[in-house]
């Protein structure tokens, strides 16, 4: 019960009602006692809550920890608050996110990794339980107007279709009361897929007309907070804006890229010495700290190839020029703040990177990201990257950069995201800053904090305590501890002294200053040959006195390391991490993985109109033969416009009419494009249009015959001479009666393709098994790496 205000919210929700003691027959009556009705409230001063989450970036890419990306916005809300260069996350995005909006850890939310390799394991299932009230949800229920906007990654794969269930989307059992975003791990900045509450939507404008993602999201979350205070001025708010960026793609204009041209010109090796450096100049690392070696799996710059490095630096001035307009935007948001009048009475939480800068593009960086998961990374070549140079960040582009900057913009610390082990993975430079609440102003925080302390801290500051039932289940008790005795307090002690972390093998545990780590596998590297669990060489280090873990002590002091191995078994057990899993193939498949498919069976019908369906939501026809059949109706006139489509410009096929008549086309990667097309023009009125695809067989991402049918009689027949293995687009879906999202067929333009006549229905089969799409385990593991 808070002490303020004599409510008792450790149970959730409140009564609203309180029965009268005395009931007259009229009311008139002057013993009758006036009730008014009372408005649910939080605690008086109460502040509105808002928490910034930046994606994919590391500890040294912000110019507010001495990073080369400048960050404005960051810089000047920390020189009125705090800084906290002890600040860790997951080191992966829906285990933070899980982590950070319920205040337990990721297992123990059920979010050991990401959504798409859930297991059927209480830790890993991706299913948030009820006895775990999200933050949002605490909040709404205490008087708080609540609202997130971009990122959600926390919904389960199988619900995250338009008919839910809804219990883990924001709007849903979320607690947040608005939505303005994408549920997914990843967006198309110029092309999202968009969504409003648990309704997918198109964007306002095209990339032509100066759309792009991180300016609208802010715009609409800039319009929420006017209209909130405008309406329930009494009324505190919690605003969870969570941006796609600095996530692959790297989607940003030129003019902000073109900011950075040749400042990354001596490369990546240069760039961790020169953000070192000005890291001690900040202070945001001790004097004494010691920039850790490059690892041998990230090549060194003057080992790269030059006829590569044209590309490798524009990759990074995409980067920058991405995380700069970021920032940029984050700015308008905190000067909506001060321009209201409020920005005084609000807790902001600006954290930068989800967890440490990524990877996953690999040696050489990409213009497709997608080349990666579906093995086709050889086929960017030098040639190929630097042909595509002028359109890196742009529309046409799904691009990332090489493994080589992102392990500099972890500097100084080791590994990347995914690497739950070492620093570079998990520590994240946080901002802090509350004028009320917080006297102190530019002032550093050396106290270790995790991302599950913001919730408990958010909840001390507005007066609320955690709830012990809510909706009448018992509640699990936080896991984080809050971080307010920091605020005006340097010196403060550590009231987190113990926590784990484990991603796919990748684990450590830190206590009182001591880290025991072992890095199991490399995100970038062959998903071949993980070793057995106990093969895993583990290390110690005294971060007392090494501040970014550079000296090994694990042979110094073998009982040291026992003593540390035992407390994380202890910890591992505590939080549902056990049984640990690093298996990689089958959690991408759900049949072995234990998690349940929305899509059954080998057919499915889809009505007209249905739009932004991800591939969990579409009957999976890869590496199989299979049809599409469409019943249409022409207009006079003649047909134009797309039947179905699924998938994007870096690859995936459509079904369409052209020139009047029947054309599919396969859009392979991006890199090219076989088209079928049928002999003659689709008659107004009826028809019964079909693909037929038969699969060649021998393994992954083989060749094909695609045959065209209207109305049962053969029009066109053509090859298709491989097709993409496992993933066609992370962000854009399947539409029927139009191509959302970027043009998959050069013959038609993005946001002008609708077909214009009428759609009555889809069909997707899948043809009996014939044996011939045997899926090699060897090739499942090299090419399936899961999106992140």
């Amino acid at each position: 019960m808070s002490n303020e205000d004599k409510k008792h919210r450790s149970h959730l929700p409140m009564r609203n009602t309180v029965p009268a003691r005395f009931i007259p027959y009229d009311a008139k009556d002057p013993d009758m006692v006036k009730t008014p009705i009372e408005q649910l409230r939080p605690p008086e001063g109460a502040p509105n809550v808002l928490i910034v989450l930046i994606d994919d970036a590391g500890f040294g890419a912000s110019s507010a920890f001495g990073g080369p990306c400048a960050t404005p916005a960051a810089e000047k809300l920390a020189a009125g608050g705090l800084k906290y260069n002890r600040f860790h996350t997951t080191a992966i995005c829906s285990a933070t996110r899980q982590a950070l909006l319920t205040g337990r850890n990721h297992h123990n939310a059920g979010m050991a990794g990401i959504t798409e390799i859930a297991t059927g394991q209480p830790g890993y299932s991706s299913v948030l339980p009820n006895t775990i009230s999200p933050l949002a949800k605490t909040l709404k229920l205490n008087g708080y107007s609540t609202a997130q906007f971009g990122k959600c990654h926390e919904v389960p794969v199988w619900q995250s279709s338009q008919v839910g269930p809804f219990d883990q989307w924001p709007t849903g059992g979320g607690g947040f009361e608005y939505f303005y975003g994408f549920i997914g791990g990843e967006a198309h900045q110029w092309y999202p897929s968009l969504v409003e509450g648990t309704t997918p939507i198109e964007a306002p404008k095209t990339p032509e007309q100066g759309y792009h993602l991180m300016e609208d999201m802010t715009d609409k979350a800039i319009g929420w907070i006017q209209q909130q205070k405008a309406l329930a001025p009494d009324k505190p708010f919690f605003a969870y804006f969570a941006p796609g960026a600095t996530h692959a793609p790297h989607h940003v204009a030129k003019e902000w890229a073109d900011k950075y041209k040749g400042k990354f010109d001596a490369g990546w090796d240069k760039l961790r010495e020169e953000t070192f450096a000005r890291q001690k100049k900040l202070g945001v690392i001790p004097a004494d700290a010691q920039l850790t070696p490059r690892p041998k799996d990230v090549p060194g710059w003057d080992d790269m190839p030059g006829d590569f490095k044209p590309v490798l630096r524009r990759q990074m001035e995409v980067y920058a020029g991405f995380m700069e307009f970021t920032d940029h935007h984050v700015g308008r948001l905190f000067e909506t703040l001060e321009s209201m009048g409020i920005a005084d009475n609000t807790l902001v939480y600006y954290i930068i990177g989800d967890n440490g800068a990524s990877g996953e593009g690999s040696i050489n960086g990409c213009f497709n990201e997608m080349s990666y998961f579906n093995g086709l990374q050889a086929l960017e070549t030098a040639e190929y990257l630097n042909g595509k140079l002028d359109q890196l960040g742009g529309p046409e582009s799904y691009n990332h950069f090489a493994v080589g900057w992102a392990h500099a913009l972890n500097t100084p610390y080791q590994w990347t995201k995914q690497v739950a082990s070492h620093f570079g993975g998990t520590r994240n430079g946080t901002i802090v800053h509350w004028p009320k609440g917080i006297q102190a102003k530019g002032e550093l925080r050396t106290q270790f904090a995790h991302v599950i302390d913001v919730a408990p801290t958010i909840l001390e500051a507005a007066g609320i305590p955690a709830p012990e039932a809510v909706d009448g289940i018992t509640q699990d008790p936080i896991d984080g501890v809050s971080m307010l005795h920091t605020f005006n307090d340097a010196k403060a002690p550590e009231f987190h002294e113990t926590q784990y972390f484990e991603v796919m093998g990748n684990r450590a545990i830190y206590h009182k200053g001591w880290t025991a780590v072992t890095k199991h596998y490399t995100p970038w590297a062959s998903m071949t040959g993980r070793p057995p669990l106990d093969d895993d060489v583990w290390e110690l280090y005294d971060t007392r006195t090494d501040w970014s873990q550079s000296k090994d002590l694990a042979k110094e002091m073998p009982d040291k390391l026992r003593e540390m191995q035992r407390l994380f078994i202890i910890e591992a057990t505590r939080f549902k991490v056990l049984p640990i899993d690093d298996r990689m193939v089958e959690k991408i498949n759900p049949d072995t993985a234990g998690r349940p498919v929305l899509v059954k069976g080998k057919t499915q019908l889809l009505a007209g109109g249905m739009s932004h369906l991800s591939e969990n939501c579409v009957l999976n026809i890869k590496n199989k033969s299979h049809s599409v059949t469409a019943n249409i109706v022409v207009p006079q006139g003649g047909a134009e416009g797309v039947i179905i489509a699924q998938g994007a410009d870096i690859g995936g096929w459509v079904l369409y009419a052209h020139g009047g008549k029947l054309k599919y086309c396969y859009n392979w990667g991006g890199y090219k494009h076989f088209m079928v097309e049928g002999a003659t023009p689709l008659s107004p009125g009826d028809h019964q249009v079909r693909m037929e695809f038969a699969y060649d067989g021998g393994g992954l991402g083989k060749g094909g015959t695609a045959t065209l049918f209207v109305d049962g009689n053969k029009v066109g027949e053509g090859r298709v001479d491989a097709t993409l293995a496992m993933i066609f687009s992370a962000d854009d879906g399947c539409d029927v009666g139009k191509d959302g999202g970027s043009a998959i067929s050069p013959d038609y333009k993005a946001g002008d393709n609708a077909f214009n006549g009428k759609v009555k229905g889809v069909q997707l089969s899948i043809a009996e098994d014939d044996g011939k799409h045997v899926v090699d385990p060897a090739d499942a593991i090299r090419m399936a790496m899961a999106r992140q």
